[in-house]
């Protein structure tokens, strides 16, 4: 069974859920598809990360990573970019490429940051721990769980006219300090009057930050690539407290853009390129429809926008079609402290079997696990569009240790305490904390399903599950309407391996009479 071409030659990978949907992993995917499809080993000119920072990890090829688009692990992908719409510490950059390039990976030959993407750093990171201790010391609040990465703040000096952006790398080292001099006055004094940070706690935030990358970066570390010195924050807390080592903050990240220097120019121009000269352009997105600043749910958002319609921002390129591939798992997760409407019950053998799977690639915490939300994608369609329908880690829902197999649950709608049926997601937060899921069971199925290649290989069971998928998530993004749309299911993931992919998925149309 052929797959469906893709429509653009803009084509935009996306999560439909809360994040953590495997994206990554479609890059290779992709990049080999069309590959097969055109005879050009160039058939994908760029891979571009699109919004978001270090906080969006994703695994591609067994590489972890977080900065560095997924196109890495393509060495076929002559270009990988770093969009106008990313937020990117030099340093981080260097700690990704720099390993990488030790094994025989290519990066910084690749790599591409547009003059206009933005200049995160260690104040970020800073004042990112800070208003975490402000929101729950001072406020009383839950903590956000925020990565600590640095990013909302980044993003907050875009919005208030203070970004710095890479351009300035490509300048004179005394005006890049004297931007850097006006960023570090600004969060100095943010910490102490706004966060109000006792002053006690200040040095350790340092050394929080020192220890999370020693932790991060231990393979590094015992490859030789770099010494723990590397990774050392504390060098840059001042004497007093809520003072930073200008000196040493300034040196160092001006050493670390120097570095990136030749890897600094106009995405603008190379994706229009691209273009000309018929080579596709993938856009790969951090996080989630759900996680979008402007449509998901305060505080538990990122700072960035993380659908579609980005991907012309990020890049500076005019809107134009683009062939967009929604993704999202058998199953749903989430981190930090967001409402979980289908969170499945702790004691339920499936959630253990699941949790065990579940841990994030940026931050290495514990995600928790639920049934699968199928209001929440079939909004993304409605709102967001989207061609196709990626569903991965079908496999995890397999028999394995002590989950033997059982019901599946599959949440079609909502209802609230009167009774009352809702069928999209309320966009009030206060109405949708108070909802509980209205479920399907479906019967799981019985046997490993992680070397199958084929839909038609699946047990029934499986087969069902996906086309069950499609028909609600496309019944309730239409809301019985005469104008349907009809996204077509193009992979399903049944492993984390490149290979692991079932690609010859029937029409979506034929799936639904399935269901």
């Amino acid at each position: 069974m052929a797959i469906t071409p893709f429509s653009s030659l803009l084509i935009a990978d996306v999560g439909v859920s809360m994040g953590d949907e495997g994206k990554g992993r479609l890059i290779p995917e992709v990049v080999r598809e069309l590959q097969k499809l055109t005879g050009r080993k160039d058939a994908v000119g760029t891979v571009l990360k699109v919004n978001g920072g270090a906080n969006s990890g994703h695994t591609v090829a067994g590489l972890k990573l977080n900065l560095l688009p997924g196109g890495v692990a393509e060495h076929d992908v002559p270009c990988l970019a770093l969009g106008s719409g990313v937020v990117a510490d030099p340093r981080k950059a260097l700690w990704e490429a720099l390993p990488l390039e030790k094994i025989g990976i290519p990066v910084l030959k690749r790599l591409l940051i547009d003059e206009r993407c933005m200049v995160s750093d260690v104040t970020h990171r800073i004042l990112d721990l800070a208003w975490e201790d402000y929101r729950v010391r001072i406020l009383g609040q839950e903590p956000r769980g925020s990565t600590g990465r640095g990013i909302t703040p980044a993003y907050v000096d875009e919005a208030s006219q203070f970004q710095v952006q890479y351009w300035e790398f490509l300048g004179s080292r005394e005006a890049y300090a004297n931007r850097m001099e006006a960023r570090l006055d600004r969060a100095e004094r943010t910490v102490r009057h706004v966060c109000q940070l006792p002053a006690e706690v200040w040095p350790t935030l340092f050394e929080k930050l020192t220890q999370a990358e020693l932790r991060a970066n231990a393979g590094a570390i015992q490859s030789g690539v770099f010494t723990e010195a590397e990774f050392d924050f504390n060098r840059f807390c001042g004497k007093e407290p809520y003072t930073f080592n200008r000196a040493v903050v300034i040196e160092t990240y001006w050493q670390a853009g120097r570095k990136l220097a030749a890897c600094i120019g106009d995405v603008r121009e190379h994706i229009l390129g691209d273009l000309a000269a018929e080579r596709r352009i993938v856009g790969e997105f951090g996080q989630a429809f759900w996680l979008d600043k402007r449509h998901g749910f305060a505080p538990n958002v990122t700072a960035s926008h993380t659908f579609t319609a980005e991907i012309f921002q990020s890049a500076g390129i005019p809107v134009q079609r683009v062939h967009v591939m929604g993704c999202c798992k058998a199953y749903d997760t989430k981190v930090g402290t967001h409402t979980f409407l289908t969170k499945m019950e702790e004691t339920h053998p499936l959630y253990r079997h699941l949790s065990k799977l579940e841990y994030g690639t940026s931050t290495g915490r514990q995600r928790m696990v639920g049934w699968c939300d199928l209001v929440e994608k079939a909004d993304a369609l409605r709102f967001g569009g989207y061609d196709d329908l990626v569903i991965n880690k079908l496999d995890a829902l397999s028999p394995h240790g002590e989950w033997k197999g059982g019901d599946l649950l599959l949440c079609t709608g909502y209802t609230d305490a009167a009774g009352k049926i809702y069928t999209g997601v309320p966009r009030d937060d206060s109405l949708r904390r108070t909802l509980k899921p209205i479920y399907a069971t479906l019967p799981s199925w019985k046997e490993d399903i992680s070397g199958i290649r084929s839909f038609s290989k699946l047990p029934k069971e499986a087969q069902r599950y996906i086309a069950f998928m499609a028909k609600e998530i496309v019944r309730l993004a239409n809301r019985n309407e005469a104008t349907t749309r009809l996204p077509n299911i193009r992979y399903v993931g049944v492993g984390p391996d490149p290979d692991q992919i079932i690609a010859d998925i029937p029409a979506t149309s034929e799936l639904i009479k399935l269901a």
